[in-house]
């Protein structure tokens, strides 16, 4: 579930209203139909996404979706189908918005980005083929792993855990006097 608020029950379309709903740590209070035998609660749970890091001529390419201000770069990113194994996301988004082939993925980990309630799961992609760029992206980037700057967001940590991984130096980028907001 999004960040988005049901005015109206999916299920029978009464107005929701907000009630104590039991949970595993007690009560909480969430919107939920007042009709007892429909029993939709909206509990907000965070959408799976994806996020690529992707290697490819020894470099990583980072990219900046058409909706971002000049000089935002990030991982590629997007959500996972219904029934989608992340793995397969993570190819999936690479050849949409790179035009490029995903020939390994490795598990970086998982981060929450809780400005649009998801659950990113972010995995190193090397790639093959020739930079194409998909609808979605403006331009992108190349950079040497040892010159990434992460920042202190989603998966701005996953970089950080690649390149701690590696043995590489960082420090973060101070989000609030840069201009890469990102994922």
């Amino acid at each position: 579930m999004s960040t988005e608020s049901f005015a109206f029950c999916p299920r029978c379309a009464k107005p929701l209203v907000e009630r104590l709903v039991a949970d595993d740590g007690g009560a909480v209070n969430r919107r939920a139909c007042p009709d007892e035998t429909c029993g939709f609660i909206q509990w907000g749970n965070p959408v799976p996404a994806v996020g690529a890091l992707v290697e490819h001529e020894g470099e990583i390419i980072l990219a900046r979706n058409r909706a971002w201000p000049d000089g935002w770069f990030a991982l590629v990113t997007g959500y996972l189908e219904a029934c989608e194994d992340p793995k397969a996301a993570v190819v999936r988004e690479v050849k949409e918005e790179l035009g490029l082939d995903v020939v390994e993925t490795h598990l970086i980990g998982n981060y929450i980005f809780q400005r649009k309630n998801e659950v990113m799961l972010c995995y190193h992609a090397v790639a093959t083929g020739t930079v194409k760029l998909g609808a979605e992206l403006a331009e992108y980037r190349r950079h040497k792993p040892a010159e990434l700057k992460p920042w202190p967001r989603a998966t701005g940590f996953a970089v950080a855990d690649w390149m701690r991984a590696r043995g590489l130096a960082f420090e973060f980028v101070d989000f609030a006097a840069s201009a890469a907001p990102r994922k």
